[in-house]
């Protein structure tokens, strides 16, 4: 996988925001009172009447996509393949001046450090200094505020990703390689992906398009029809350093959860149960004689993790399966999560991502044939790896 953001060759300069100025004309003012106004422009009616317009989409809301510049040196006039500045796109969420995008976007992604620096700037030239409120680096989400005071803003509306179907048609806009409001469409290829983030937690749940993705883009809405945001373009896979129609978006669930967290207190704290498991499909089911057809059959439990304190267990025994190498049979299965049954396309990782550290949660538990509900209070998500 590569992060599709792109370093940036260029010297910066603050553009310089319009303000619009009033004054009093009593006699006794003894200097004029300056007034800023923010100009909010909300876009709705895209896609009403059941099709996908391109054309529409990225003039009603293009303005609202916008540049990342990120500096990591603290030197404005040395940008460039260095790694001391980097370059991805983003979008505006309200009025107020919050911006969302990738957490690589304005974190060095080996080490986690923020930029030192980070500009936003608009589809009109205006560029603004941003404050980082919070990163994610579990769903590598960032959230950005800036001064909108003068600014002209067009704020894009979240979606929905638990119903995406694949065929449906999409359109990215950002700036790949620095080339600013570039539009590319195309579909959704595939849901219920797993991609990498930060740590060493994958995301789940990620979007797959065929909708060109290229270094830059990172940070940038991918948008349905309606021209909602599904999702967040995040990653690509390649072999040639471009886009070759696999492109990756953080879905815009797991967006709004990290966005709604880092706003209210700038960090984001993921459940944590401290398993290894492997998805159980109908075949290897029948083979180790587990009730059902799916479920998250414990491979390893972390010393001291709350799986740990709640007695959870793996086996003893390992097997070959159709062509899986060394599974963990013997142990505990799990099949369901407050009464939810694990599947395939949602399972474990899944489920506990959406929990928080302290949550409560109740693991129905297949040992040796017999089921029982487990209580397990979820910890805080360390670097580590694991559900």
């Amino acid at each position: 996988m590569r992060c599709a953001a792109a370093a940036l060759a260029a010297v910066l300069l603050l553009g310089g925001c319009s303000v619009d100025g009033g004054g009093d004309e009593s006699p006794s003012a003894q200097a004029p009172e300056q007034v800023t106004t923010t100009r909010v422009q909300v876009v709705e009616g895209i896609g009403r009447r059941g099709g996908f317009d391109p054309r529409q989409i990225y003039r009603r809301l293009s303005p609202g996509v916008v540049t990342i510049i990120s500096i990591f040196d603290g030197n404005a006039f040395q940008v460039g393949e260095d790694g001391s500045g980097g370059q991805g796109s983003g979008f505006v969420l309200d009025g107020q001046g919050y911006v969302a995008t990738n957490a690589h976007v304005v974190t060095e992604e080996a080490t986690g450090d923020r930029a030192g620096e980070v500009y936003v700037e608009l589809s009109d030239g205006n560029r603004a200094k941003a404050e980082i409120v919070g990163v994610d680096l579990n769903a590598d989400v960032a959230l950005l505020k800036i001064d909108p005071s003068g600014l002209s803003l067009t704020p894009l509306k979240l979606g929905s990703s638990h119903d995406i179907t694949v065929g449906e048609p999409v359109a990215a806009i950002g700036s790949p390689f620095g080339e600013r409001q570039s539009l590319s469409v195309g579909v959704v290829s595939a849901v219920d992906r797993n991609i990498s983030s930060l740590t060493r937690f994958g995301i789940g749940d990620a979007i797959q398009t065929d909708a060109a993705i290229n270094p830059g883009n990172s940070g940038g809405p991918l948008l349905d029809a309606r021209g909602n945001v599904l999702g967040i373009n995040a990653q690509i896979k390649t072999s040639s350093g471009g886009g070759e129609g696999v492109g990756f978006a953080v879905p815009v669930d797991a967006v709004r959860r990290s966005l709604d967290e880092l706003r209210a207190k700038g960090r984001v704290d993921y459940g944590y149960l401290g398993v290894t498991t492997l998805s159980v499909w109908p075949q290897l089911a029948d083979r180790i004689d587990a009730p059902g057809d799916g479920g998250a059959l414990v491979q390893e439990v972390e010393d001291g993790s709350p799986a740990d304190d709640a007695g959870l267990e793996a086996g003893d025994d390992e097997i070959t399966f159709q062509g899986q190498p060394e599974i963990v049979t013997g142990g505990d299965l799990i099949v369901a999560v407050d009464g939810e049954r694990l599947t395939r396309t949602h399972d474990l990782t899944d489920i506990i991502s959406a929990y928080g550290a302290g949550d409560t949660v109740t693991l129905t538990v297949d040992r040796e044939g017999e089921q029982r509900d487990v209580k397990v209070e979820l910890g805080r998500r360390p670097g580590g790896s694991g559900s």
